[in-house]
């Protein structure tokens, strides 16, 4: 990213960069430290210097898009939205494609992500296909939460959309949620094939 979309008077983005900011910022150094983790030791296990990693927590530098998958997958960060530019840009014609099976692939304990239409670096929506590999809550060590909203759909087998507001919600293929994704949530298959759904993520 070569600067904040939300401003008017920013320039096209460069595809080759990726999102940065404070808020990106922030998120590694809490994950960094709530994992005991050292800016040496997170450094060296993403490939990059100490002084790097420093600045990208501080919001001194912009970061390739290269190194913060790296960093995303060091601190193995569930959530998309790190993926996701700051919304808007002045493009006014945009275009990305995924042939089937070709997505970027992200997994978790309780997930297995297929990132789409990964090549845009400026967007506010974040498709993806996943597979719902937890079968229990307990499989999540806390919440799953992030700025925006979503909207899930349910593609194959069935599960239950657990939230720290609603009672436990069970799905099936068809069904579909919108849901505030700043909420506490999480997902656990139940039928007995694990659970595949569309999930399209909005940065607020």
């Amino acid at each position: 990213m070569t600067s904040d979309p939300r401003d008017p008077g920013v320039k096209s983005p460069d595809p080759a960069e990726a999102p940065d900011g404070e808020a990106m910022g922030r998120l590694i150094r809490e994950t960094r430290r709530a994992k005991g983790m050292t800016l040496e030791e997170t450094a060296q296990a993403a490939g990059i210097g100490r002084s790097t990693l420093s600045k990208i927590e501080n919001n001194q530098t912009k970061p390739s898009f290269d190194i913060v998958r790296r960093l995303t997958q060091t601190l193995s960060l569930e959530t998309p939205q790190l993926f996701v530019q700051a919304p808007q840009s002045n493009i006014s014609g945009r275009r990305d494609f995924t042939p089937a099976g070709q997505g970027e692939i992200r997994d978790t304990a309780t997930y297995h992500h297929e990132l789409l239409c990964n090549e845009l670096t400026s967007k506010r929506m974040v498709p993806y296909i996943s597979t719902i590999r937890a079968r229990d809550v307990s499989a999540f060590d806390s919440w799953v939460r992030h700025s925006g909203e979503e909207f899930m759909y349910v593609l194959s087998g069935a599960l239950v959309f657990h939230s720290e507001h609603y009672r436990p919600l069970p799905m099936q293929q068809g069904d579909s949620v919108y849901y505030d994704s700043a909420m506490g949530h999480g997902c656990v298959s139940t039928s007995d094939q694990d659970a595949v759904v569309l999930w399209i993520s909005l940065e607020a």
